[in-house]
């Protein structure tokens, strides 16, 4: 991003200024007046009184100059009108400032302001990939849908076969967008901290453990295998929302299972941290993320691979919602990643006082 600094080169000051120009105007004068007279010492006083007179005179000239300019800098950069008593108290009471404070000041307006701009462009591109995702997301079922009722309204409804598949596709389509509005609606309450979090105090495998069971159907299609790592069986208590910790684990272990590879396994780890935390993290074999989508996984309908992605279904506001639930912990997620070697995704969660 571009940075605005301030010259290398100290700026003269009024001062200097008027010294040199007093001193260029009183030298020639001075000699000119002594080569008509002839007399030093009237020569010399002439010379003082010029400069004087000359110094004086070209200072308050420059600086009566500069006020008023930095006065129209100040109302440029200045957001707020001073009243009166403030505006006496600015110009009689503090000190005023140098030509280079007000250039630093200048410059640390400018970069705030560039930093905002670019804050700006970058809300708005987010903004614009969101509504075309969006866009995306609910265009493709309802056309869908779509298709599959104006198909039976011309005349194959009354193919018990064809119609029966058709309402089955299109149910499958309603679902989906009743499971994406569902997110969306959820993840608006996150961001904006309306749902409250009921903490409790349970065991983090044992949670792990019931939800890999429910999942048991998607490892048995797969053909995926699920564990906790060696080492990390010892029951470790936390003190969070069970039931959003169960969503975000739910989360991560079923994309573990979409995007491991066959014959591999799913893997949980739990570890109790020196700052009486637990470390949760969920590990798969599969392909893994490439490095430059590592920092955008946890945006809203981010996807690192448009087609697989959409072919293996879900609304992708899954880790998005996992972030946010964790964010309203007060803890992060986090992820790392190595392509054909596999992926892990953890968090921290506060261990139990009473474990």
């Amino acid at each position: 991003m571009m940075r605005v600094q301030a010259p290398s080169l100290k700026t003269p000051t009024p001062n200097q200024i008027s010294l040199v120009c007093s001193l260029g105007i009183s030298i020639p004068a001075s000699l000119f007046f002594q080569t008509f007279i002839q007399r030093t010492e009237l020569s010399i006083l002439f010379f003082a009184l010029l400069f004087l007179l000359g110094f004086l005179l070209i200072k308050f000239t420059i600086n009566r100059f500069l006020d008023r300019q930095i006065k129209l800098i100040y109302k440029l950069i200045s957001q707020t009108k001073a009243s009166k008593r403030e505006a006496f108290y600015f110009k009689s009471v503090l000190p005023q400032k140098t030509i280079d404070e007000v250039r630093e000041d200048a410059a640390r307006w400018s970069e705030h302001h560039l930093n905002i701009m670019e804050k700006l462009e970058q809300n708005d591109k987010f903004r614009r990939e969101f509504l075309q995702n969006l866009s995306h997301e609910l265009k493709t079922p309802i056309f869908s849908i779509q298709g599959y009722v104006d198909t039976l309204l011309d005349g194959a409804f009354d193919d018990t076969e064809t119609r029966m598949k058709f309402l089955r596709n299109a149910e499958k389509n309603i679902e989906r967008l009743a499971s994406l509005v569902q997110d969306l609606d959820q993840i608006t309450k996150l961001e904006q901290g309306e749902l409250s979090l009921n903490y409790q105090t349970y065991i983090i495998q044992d949670l792990f453990k019931e939800i890999c069971e429910g999942l048991e159907i998607k490892f048995l299609e797969h053909k995926i295998n699920w564990q906790i790592k060696k080492g990390c069986e010892r029951s470790l208590w936390v003190y969070a929302d069970k039931d959003k910790i169960r969503q975000v684990l739910t989360n991560l272990v079923d994309n573990a299972i979409k995007y491991g590879k066959q014959n591999g396994v799913v893997e949980g780890s739990f570890y109790l941290l020196s700052n009486k935390k637990i470390l949760i993290e969920i590990t798969d074999d599969g392909q893994g993320i490439q490095d430059e989508h590592l920092p955008r996984i946890f945006e809203r309908f981010y996807r690192t691979d448009e087609a697989r992605s959409r072919k293996i279904g879900g609304s992708g506001l899954g880790l998005a919602i996992c972030k946010h639930i964790l964010e309203a912990h007060g803890e992060f997620i986090h992820v790392r990643s190595t392509p054909d070697v596999g992926t892990t995704i953890g968090f921290e969660l506060p261990q139990s006082k009473s474990s």
